[in-house]
């Protein structure tokens, strides 16, 4: 499986309704159980504009297509090619 970020632009308002948060996290879960094992979610991280996502899926068009079913905007989607973090520089 491939690792892939995607780049959501959600209002900030939106991110403080914790309802709608979870309204969107359990339609996310419904529509990833039709693509099983397909496309996974692993978790996002929310900021004042953006919402980053990170996904593993066989390719991108899982990712997109998880998209397209669940209603769920797309501004970018990138596969990542590799991590970089501390223990690079050993």
């Amino acid at each position: 499986m491939k690792k892939f970020i995607i780049e959501r632009n959600v209002k900030a308002e939106n991110k403080n309704d914790l309802e709608a948060i979870k309204q969107g996290a359990m339609k996310s879960n419904e529509v990833l159980a039709k693509l099983a094992p397909k496309v996974q979610w692993l978790h996002s991280y929310a900021t004042k504009d953006k919402t980053y996502c990170v996904y593993l899926a066989e390719d991108e068009s899982y990712v997109r297509k998880h998209a397209e079913i669940g209603g769920f905007p797309i501004d970018s989607v990138a596969e990542v090619e590799y991590i970089v973090d501390p223990t690079r520089a050993n």
